[in-house]
Formats: C-alpha cells, structure tokens, sequence
C-alpha cells in the first residue's frame, strides 16, 4: 500500500510561513496608510457635531435665561444643565472661545457681552475654522475670529 501521509508531508516550511506572514504586513500596512484620511475626516464630523452641540445647549441656555453662558478664552464651562461636560477635540486639545466675559470691554458689543457667543474648532482636511455662535453654525475660513468681534 502506499502511505499518503508521511513525516516529510506535514506542516509548512519556515519559507512558506515567512513568505505568508510578509504578505500579510504589505496588505495590512497598505490599508492603515488608506485610512489616514478617513480618520482625519471622521475627527472632522466628531469636531463639526461637537460645536453644533455647543452651539444648541447655549440657545437652549439662552432661551430660558435670555442671555449666554459667560466664558473666558480658555474655558466655556458648563451649560447646565443641557450640557454638564464640555467635548473636547478628539486630539486632545480643547477648542477655542471668543470670550463673552462681560468684564471685558472688547467682546461682540461694548455693554453687551452676553448676548453673543462664539467656540471654533479647527479642521483638520482643509485648515479652515467651523465656528457656532449666535448666528448659527458656519465653516469661518482659514482664521479664528477676534476677540473684538463675534462670529461673523
């Protein structure tokens, strides 16, 4: 009778599994350099919806105070209670403010501080600044506004 399977017959080669497992790094390395972009896009839509959110917390604000939530540059706080916690960019960094302190004088409107507000963040894709203030929600361009203005 003949032995189909002999001792010699089993398994792989080291060449065969090397030349696999080769293989398999090229194709997966070629589709985490495709996914660069939609990762940087998909960071844009999660920065787009955060200040959407933000925007519509302050009109809900606004709407039972008549006025905005005041904020420094650095920080919006917390728009209780329709927003608790302020997202923060999905790299780490927080997004940028117009201040609408009204100890400032140099704000929207002199004497009226709390009638505006303005939160920016940067994107990614084509470096412009999408921004929600009183206005509405808009993609500003390629600067943040000033203190000394609102939105747009």
């Amino acid at each position: 009778m003949l032995k189909l399977f002999t001792n010699k017959n089993r398994g792989f080669t080291l060449i065969e599994l090397l030349v696999v497992i080769s293989i398999i790094g090229i194709l997966s390395s070629i589709v985490l350099v495709s996914m660069g972009g939609a990762r940087s896009k998909a960071r844009d839509a999660r920065r787009q919806s955060d200040i959407r959110q933000i925007g519509t917390a302050q009109e809900l604000y606004y709407t039972d105070n008549e006025k905005y939530v005041t904020a420094t540059a650095d920080n919006l706080g917390a728009i209780d209670p329709y927003m608790l916690t302020i997202p923060t960019d999905p790299q780490g960094g927080a997004y940028e403010y117009v201040a609408n302190d009204p100890t400032s004088t140099d704000t929207c409107d002199a004497g009226d501080q709390d009638q505006c507000f303005c939160v920016c963040a940067k994107l990614e894709a084509d470096d412009t600044y999408f921004c929600a203030g009183r206005k509405g929600v808009k993609n500003v361009g390629a600067s943040v506004p000033d203190d000394d203005q609102d939105c747009w």
